[in-house]
């Protein structure tokens, strides 16, 4: 009677086990092609605006503040309202996610002090910006970073364009 049980009971455990769920994985998974697929193309849209302005592609301060304040601000701010509605279930997703909005906050508040720069041609704002972005950026990549070991750790895999496009 017992090899009986054993013989119905082991595989039923290993049903159950193979059955079960990894919450992280599944918030992983939810949190990327989904929740957040919204963002990633507001930041996405915000950056590429940017980026046709500052560094090789800058042409003039005019063309620069009116991007900015046209396109880059009005975009990276519904980029922030949408990483702020984002409500993620695990908390090791909570402490991925939290290291972006800092960095979008800090990039956000970046762009501001560059318009702000541009009005009053004041160079150490400039430089101030300059710093906050870089400071930003290693966070988003402290974010790219944590987000890739998670999901290795939960083995979830995605193409990396779904994230890193965006970033």
């Amino acid at each position: 009677m017992k090899k009986v049980i054993k013989i119905i009971l082991i595989p039923f455990l290993f049903l159950i086990t193979a059955c079960s769920t990894d919450p992280v994985k599944e918030d992983l998974l939810q949190y990327v092609n989904e929740d957040m697929t919204t963002a990633f193309e507001l930041e996405a849209k915000a950056v590429a605006a940017y980026d046709s302005v500052s560094g090789l592609n800058y042409t003039d301060d005019w063309t620069m503040y009116d991007t900015i304040q046209t396109t880059v601000i009005p975009n990276y701010n519904e980029f922030i309202k949408e990483l702020n509605r984002v409500k993620v279930e695990t908390d090791e997703v909570r402490e991925i996610h939290e290291i972006y909005i800092k960095g979008a906050d800090i990039q956000f508040n970046a762009f501001v002090k560059i318009l702000t720069a541009l009005e009053t041609q004041d160079i150490t704002l400039v430089e101030e910006a300059n710093a906050m972005l870089e400071e930003a950026r290693t966070l988003i990549r402290q974010y790219m970073t944590e987000l890739d070991k998670l999901s290795k750790e939960h083995e979830v895999e995605w193409d990396d364009s779904t994230v890193s496009e965006s970033l």
